[in-house]
């Protein structure tokens, strides 16, 4: 049996000077990936929880010897004695199922560290294969499994633990699961005819097309034999894609299925859609003819090319493909036990595919693609027959490669906890579209056509986007975080970039003084032209809002505001989205004040709203004043 493909996650302690690692950590000190924790006065036990939070999640670093104070950490330091000691503990419970379920580290994971003259112990967590999960403490996962969301760690339920242990057996997928009680009368027959047109169309001489509507079912997975109890039925695989809706949602099948599609084409905030795809009883909304209307509607808003193979038109290309292939992993993909809808929705700027459950693979292997991990492999392959998904991987390989060759801005994928959903956005932003490449020219010349392809990439997104950061390009770039360091440290020292900010908080924006020639209106002239041009006026929106506030803002209050007066200075400048940094700016505040205590509190009261309202940690997360 062949072995199965095992990927090196990045890990804290790789290429990166240690030092400026440790710097970046302090000024992210919030993040989801990292945990500080004092151990002056022992090993602390809330260790074990962050490991299997960390482990049951997407990983992270935990450092032993910084403690909290009035929301600043700062470190406190370990003696050499307490490190040797520290270190032999941790060896001797990570190894022992008494303490932890799961040893997943290796020596290289654990390192001290001298950092400003205090010594810092620090642990990569990876995240957890699989089939290791869950990952508890104790020899009992119920009441001992931890996750983590941008709140921290947590404790599953029990409903979340037996959705891991499901997960982790891959031998017995979920929609293989036999049904009781049900029939022929619960599968819709005009589902089932379509199906096997479209089946003779994609494989006119398969020798299926001879079995009637039953063996097909069998040999698709819909209906099946189990060998261990001789219990015969339909599975739960057959009842999503063929059944009646009525059937679909009994309590004995998936009570919580509820696909929705949300189309919103109007710039008034008060519409919530312009047009929406659910089981309003008008149709049999089964898998099946979910998918074939909203395709319908996706690929509409795709222009269509033209190009002939062997004489036939065929009005396709890798973006629709891409499309296709993200509808169909949001349903093969989905956790149908969990008690959450389907939603796939379209804006004028990104296509939203959201699905229930955790992502089986690490968002690391996601990217990379080629990991063939399928929750519901029965309807996969139902998919496949017709042409409509890929086997040899997760599809990802064809969504990344579809936008990338339409030069949109590269997908986003993220989970939310509580309950479980994976979230796919693809951008409907284009990063080198004629325009962008014009407005390259236009400020840098000819030296762009000197730049390899991850360079020009990461100033068209800079140029479209009005900032880039190292987070945002690892979204993009096939990189580790160290190799897009030295990139972006390469495109400020040719004069491309000017970098504000410092260590995990660095942005970059566009040189507009490129040519030493472009002084006062000129440069001024440009700014203004790439602003209008690229982030469609925001830029000068921004600066004149922001003008205008100061300006009227009394002599006395400029630098000592009350928290009103800050919120409605805010409230004025955010009157489209801008970043954290962007409003600290322009507000002259600290960004660890704002990000702690203003913004949190400004979104909480609905003053503010988020850009990407389901994934609040969002690498590009931006505010607005709400409308």
């Amino acid at each position: 049996m062949a072995a199965e493909l095992t990927i090196q996650e990045p890990t804290l302690f790789d290429n990166l000077e240690l030092m400026e690692q440790i710097d970046r950590l302090f000024e992210d000190s919030e993040s989801y990936d990292i945990e500080f924790k004092s151990a002056r006065n022992g090993f602390p036990e809330s260790f074990w929880e962050t490991y299997s939070a960390f482990a049951n999640t997407q990983g992270g670093t935990i450092i032993l010897g910084v403690r909290e104070k009035k929301d600043h950490f700062i470190p406190d330091g370990l003696s050499t004695e307490q490190i040797a000691k520290y270190k032999k503990d941790f060896w001797n419970q990570v190894n022992n199922r008494q303490c932890i379920s799961t040893n997943l580290l290796k020596n290289d994971d654990v390192q001290e560290v001298e950092y400003k003259g205090t010594n810092l112990l620090l642990f990569n967590v990876p995240r957890a294969d699989r089939k290791q999960m869950p990952v508890y403490r104790t020899t009992n996962p119920f009441g001992n499994t931890y996750k983590r969301n941008h709140e921290g760690d947590y404790k599953c339920t029990e409903s979340e633990i037996r959705r891991m242990i499901a997960d982790s057996d891959n031998a017995h997928p979920q929609d293989a699961r036999i049904l009781e009680g049900f029939s022929m009368d619960d599968i819709d027959a005009e589902s089932l005819k379509q199906y096997r047109q479209l089946f003779a169309t994609s494989h006119p001489h398969h020798p299926w097309l001879l079995l009637d509507d039953l063996q097909l079912l069998e040999k698709l997975g819909g209906y099946r034999t189990d060998r261990q109890t001789g219990q015969k039925g339909f599975t739960l695989a057959g009842l999503l894609m063929f059944g009646k809706v009525a059937s679909i949602q009994d309590p004995a099948c998936a009570p919580a299925y509820f696909p929705d599609y949300r189309e919103c084409q109007s710039d008034d905030p008060a519409v919530r859609w312009t047009d929406r795809v659910y089981p309003d009883g008008t149709w049999e909304a089964n898998l099946f003819q979910f998918y074939h209307k909203v395709y319908t509607k996706l690929a509409a808003f795709l222009p269509k090319p033209f190009k002939l193979e062997k004489g036939i038109r065929r009005e396709d290309s890798p973006t629709h493909t891409a499309l296709r292939e993200a509808l169909v992993n949001t349903l093969v993909h989905c956790d149908y036990t969990e008690d959450a809808n389907i939603v796939v929705s379209y804006t004028k700027d990104r296509f939203t595919f959201s699905n229930p459950g955790t992502l089986l693979i690490s968002q690391t292997q996601y990217y990379r693609g080629g990991e063939s991990v399928c929750r519901n492999k029965s309807l996969q392959k139902m998919f496949m027959q017709i042409g409509r998904a890929e086997k040899a991987g997760s599809g990802v390989d064809k969504i990344i490669a579809g936008w990338n060759e339409a030069r949109l801005a590269h997908p986003y994928v993220s989970e939310i906890s509580r309950p479980d959903k994976v979230v796919l956005e693809l951008p409907l932003v284009s990063l080198l579209s004629q325009e962008t490449l014009d407005e390259l020219k236009r400020l840098f010349g000819e030296e762009p056509d000197t730049l390899n392809n991850n360079e020009l990439l990461a100033l068209a997104t800079c140029c479209a986007e009005g900032e880039i950061s190292n987070e945002r390009l690892r979204l993009m770039l096939d990189l580790h975080r160290s190799d897009i360091t030295k990139l972006l440290q390469l495109l400020c020292k040719g004069g491309y970039l000017i970098s504000h900010g410092s260590g995990r908080g660095t942005r970059y924006k566009i040189n507009q003084h490129f040519f030493a020639n472009v002084t006062g209106n000129v440069a001024s002239n440009v700014a203004s032209n790439v602003a209008s041009n690229v982030a469609s006026n925001v830029a000068s929106n921004v600066a004149s809002n922001v003008a205008s506030n100061v300006a009227n803002l009394p002599s006395g209050k400029r630098t000592r505001l009350s928290p009103n007066e800050l919120q409605n200075m805010i409230l004025r400048v955010c009157t489209d989205y801008l970043s954290l940094e962007e409003i600290a700016e322009q507000v002259g505040k600290g960004l660890r004040y704002l990000k702690n205590s203003i913004i949190p509190e400004m979104v909480a009261r609905g003053l503010l709203e988020r850009e990407y309202p389901n994934v609040p940690r969002h690498p590009s997360q931006r505010y607005r004043a709400k409308r």
